[in-house]
C-alpha cells in the first residue's frame, strides 16, 4: 500500500479510471456478444438494431481511448460484415 500522500492519490484516481474504463469495455463487448449471438441465431431484424447499440458501444470506448481506435474499427468491420452474409444466405 502507498505511503505517501500523492501516491495514495494516485491509486484512487486510477481505481476510479479502471472501473470507468471497465464499464465502457464491458458494455461494448456485451453488445458485439449479442449482436454475434443474433447473427448466427438467424435474428436479422433484431441484430440490426443490436449493431448500431455495438457500434456506438464501440466508438465511445474507443473516444474514451480505452480500446484503440482500429482495434473497435476492426470489430465494427467484422460485425457488419457478418451481418451482410447472414442477410445474403
Amino acid at each position: 500500500m502507498a505511503n505517501i500522500k500523492s501516491a495514495i492519490k494516485r491509486a484512487k484516481q486510477s481505481e476510479k479510471r479502471r472501473t470507468q474504463n471497465r464499464l465502457y469495455r464491458t458494455t461494448a463487448r456485451t453488445y458485439v456478444k449479442r449482436t454475434r449471438s443474433q447473427i448466427n441465431s438467424g435474428d436479422v431484424e433484431t441484430a440490426e438494431e443490436t449493431l448500431k447499440q455495438a457500434i456506438k458501444a464501440l466508438d465511445k470506448a474507443a473516444q474514451k481511448g480505452i480500446i484503440h481506435k482500429n482495434n473497435a474499427a476492426r470489430r465494427k468491420s467484422r460485425l457488419v460484415k457478418a451481418l451482410n452474409a447472414a442477410k445474403s444466405a
